[in-house]
């Protein structure tokens, strides 16, 4: 699982490349998918490596990206392992520039996610996790280190990681029921690495999701000992046949004063 988890690092590292090209043309085209949410060229181009990659491998399991999300689940309900794939995760965030969206690529066990790689191109940092391997982030050319999500202590004061761009008035009154906090502001996928990490306790999401937005990350928070899971205590699951996220929560797996949020 190391040898196939340093392969997958290095696709997402040439998907981050070919973003990139697209990143420094102020001029890229923007157009707009058939859900009204913005696609670049560089979902296209990102998607078109990691689908070389992943296929060069020679393993043979399947690729769900948000890029083909059209496979019928009548086909995809037969998968033991698959690919999970969002080749530019935080479209709006590369659109503002500001350098906050991620290459996510997961594999998929059962309904698990077994194995994570997310890669922030602009910010040249890439979290990774496998089954059985652990947990890790590495920045630019330092080595990489591994992580773990941090346990809330009694009287800290709650860090909380928010949507840069969908904040609601649902997760505001959650927060007030939190008490006192503070809040972290970041995009993509990189707010479950951010909790991953033990930079933030708590990173709630009330607002709609797809599967493809949270696969990679999640199996990094796991290998973290942290949790991803529904209002109810349920682990997030994976290849549903509408692809879709409840609402969730993802903490440090003991921190149990913010466990099962009642919304």
């Amino acid at each position: 699982m190391k040898e196939l988890l340093d392969q997958v690092v290095v696709i997402a590292y040439q998907a981050g490349r070919a973003i990139m090209e697209v990143y420094a043309d102020p001029a890229s085209e923007v157009t707009i998918k058939g859900g009204k949410s913005p696609l670049t060229q560089a979902d296209l181009a990102a998607d078109r490596v990691i689908g070389a990659g992943l296929q060069a491998l020679q393993l043979g399991w399947p690729i769900l990206s948000e890029e083909s999300a059209q496979i019928p689940f009548e086909e995809r309900q037969a998968w033991g392992r698959f690919w999970l794939v969002d080749p530019l995760d935080g479209t709006k965030e590369f659109i503002k520039r500001n350098g906050e969206f991620t290459v996510n690529i997961a594999l998929i066990e059962g309904s698990r996610p077994i194995l994570g790689v997310v890669y922030a191109p602009v910010l040249d940092v890439c979290y990774f996790a496998a089954q059985g391997v652990g947990a890790f982030v590495q920045r630019g050319n330092a080595d990489a280190q591994p992580i773990q999500a941090r346990v809330l202590e009694a009287g800290e004061v709650v860090s909380v990681v928010a949507s840069r761009s969908h904040a609601d008035e649902r997760t505001i009154a959650l927060l007030h029921k939190i008490g006192e906090h503070q809040c972290i502001s970041m995009g993509s996928s990189l707010k479950l690495c951010l909790v991953a990490e033990g930079v933030a306790h708590f990173y709630p999401r009330l607002g709609p999701t797809m599967e493809w937005d949270t696969a990679a990350a999640h199996a990094i928070v796991n290998q973290a000992q942290g949790v991803v899971q529904d209002s109810a205590g349920r682990e997030l699951v994976y290849n549903k046949p509408d692809l879709q996220n409840a609402a969730f929560f993802v903490r440090a797996r003991a921190s149990s004063r913010l466990a099962y949020p009642i919304l």
